[in-house]
C-alpha cells in the first residue's frame, strides 16, 4: 500500500478554494473595523486644527471665547480706555515686556499691547499657576478681591492671581508667568485664524 497522499479531485479543490477565499474576505471584513479605529477620530483632528474666528460684530470692550486644542481662547477688543489703562500698569506686572521663556510670547506680540493689532488681545484664558480659568474683571469698583486702583483685567479667583488688559501676571501673585498668546493671524480685517503662525 502507497503512503503518497491522493491527489484531491476538482471538486475538493473547488471546496476548498471557496473556504480560503470566504476565509481571507472575513479575515479583511473583521481587520477593516479594527484599523479604522486605529486612525484619529475627525473630532481629534479637529481638537489640533486652526480655529477660524470671525470678529466682524466684536463691539469695544467684547470678549468672545472659542475653543482650541480644548483650551478656552480669548479674544478682547479692547477699548481706548482699556488700551490707555496698560501705561498704568507696567510697573506693576512680573513680566511687562513678555520675556519669559516657560509661555513663550510669539515675537509678533512682544510689544506694549501683546497683540498684533492693539486693538485685540488673543490670549489662552488659562492661569499659569495651576491650570484653573480666570474670570473677567473689567470694572472692579467696590470689589473686595481687587485692589482700590484696579484698572480692570482677569481675576483667578482660585488663588487671587489677577492679569492686567494684555494677559500680564500682576507681582507677588501665585501665577508665575502671563497668560500665553496662541499663534495667530489674521485672515482679513474681520477674520483671524488661531493655532497658526503666517509664516507656518
Amino acid at each position: 500500500m502507497s503512503d503518497l497522499p491522493k491527489p484531491l479531485d476538482s471538486s475538493r479543490r473547488i471546496a476548498l478554494g471557496l473556504t480560503c477565499a470566504a476565509g481571507a474576505v472575513g479575515t479583511v471584513a473583521v481587520a477593516i473595523p479594527f484599523v479604522s479605529t486605529l486612525a484619529p477620530s475627525e473630532r481629534a483632528k479637529a481638537a489640533g486644527a486652526p480655529v477660524e474666528v470671525d470678529i466682524a460684530g466684536m463691539k469695544p470692550g467684547e470678549l468672545k471665547s472659542v475653543e482650541w486644542r480644548g483650551k478656552p481662547v480669548w479674544v478682547l477688543r479692547r477699548t481706548p480706555e482699556m488700551l490707555e489703562s496698560l501705561k498704568k500698569t507696567d510697573s506693576k506686572v512680573a513680566d511687562p515686556d513678555s520675556q519669559r521663556t516657560a509661555y513663550p510670547t510669539p515675537e509678533y506680540a512682544r510689544n506694549e499691547y501683546r497683540s498684533i493689532k492693539p486693538e485685540y488681545l488673543v490670549v489662552i484664558g488659562i492661569c499659569t499657576h495651576l491650570g484653573c480659568s480666570p474670570i473677567e474683571k473689567f470694572g472692579g469698583a467696590g470689589d473686595p478681591s481687587l485692589p482700590a486702583d484696579w484698572e480692570g483685567g482677569f481675576l483667578c479667583p482660585c488663588h487671587g492671581s489677577t492679569f492686567d488688559l494684555a494677559g500680564r501676571v500682576f507681582k507677588n501673585k501665585p501665577a508665575p508667568d502671563n497668560l500665553e498668546v496662541p499663534p495667530h493671524f489674521y485672515l482679513s480685517d474681520t477674520r483671524l485664524l488661531i493655532g497658526e503662525d503666517k509664516k507656518a
